[in-house]
């Protein structure tokens, strides 16, 4: 994907986000990140001059449409990066509703209706939408249970849409890292009870390689689905 192109991207805060961010910014490409509220919309706009931001928040959906039409989008979008996500765990027995409807707003619904206000201008310049999944979306674990229903309802999503706006040109790519060093990783490890140790998993950065490469790679050819594992 050569010259300005323009890249919506949630969950540009840190981890996997960040690392995509950093890289589209310093090539020089247009960043529209999105961001829950104006303080942090104001945060990542100062870390990332040039770049705009993008307010609403992931875990009301329902608002997201209110929020939109009081701002600008894009006249054309190349790529529309889902990277933000929440987690969870608990088993069967413990979760909470309010756990479930966290966990499914943020990383399923909220994703289908920034898809939805968005496909327009992704049709106009045959983009390339790219749901950064997990291993959970391929594969539940004990205590996964909500986290990896909503991977795997955000993988339906992925593939209903693929074969939907395949004729517009637009490409849909799943990216299913495994355990990435991030806060979120941390933040499993604390719910598991174990130590964390980030040199174990996976570098942000290696996982950002992989999504430029889908969304860089010549409109002969479309990556679908995109398993990234530890390689120690």
């Amino acid at each position: 994907m050569a010259g300005m192109a323009t890249h919506v991207i949630t969950g540009a805060g840190s981890g996997i986000g960040a690392a995509v961010a950093r890289r589209l910014h310093a090539r020089g490409d247009e960043l529209v990140l999105h961001a829950r509220d104006a303080g942090r919309a104001k945060e990542l706009a100062a870390e990332y001059p040039g770049a705009k931001t993008l307010v609403g928040d992931l875990a009301d959906p329902d608002r997201l449409s209110w929020a939109f039409s009081h701002q600008t989008l894009p006249d054309r979008i190349d790529s529309l990066l889902h990277i933000a996500g929440v987690v969870d765990l608990g088993p069967v027995g413990e979760l909470t509703p309010k756990s479930w409807r966290h966990q499914l707003n943020v990383n399923l619904i909220a994703p289908a209706e920034l898809t939805r206000h968005l496909l327009p201008q992704l049709r106009v310049a045959q983009g390339h939408v790219v749901f950064v999944n997990s291993g959970a979306g391929l594969n539940a674990h004990a205590d996964w249970s909500a986290y990896a229903a909503s991977k795997h309802g955000l993988k339906a999503l992925a593939d209903s849409l693929r074969h939907e706006e395949h004729a517009n040109g637009v490409r849909v790519t799943s990216v299913y890292p495994g355990r990435t060093a991030s806060p979120m990783q941390a933040k499993v490890h604390q719910q598991e009870g174990k130590e964390y140790d980030a040199s174990q998993w996976i570098d942000p950065e290696s996982v950002a390689t992989t999504i430029l490469m889908a969304i860089d790679l010549p409109r002969d050819a479309e990556i679908n689905d995109l398993t990234v594992r530890p390689g120690r």
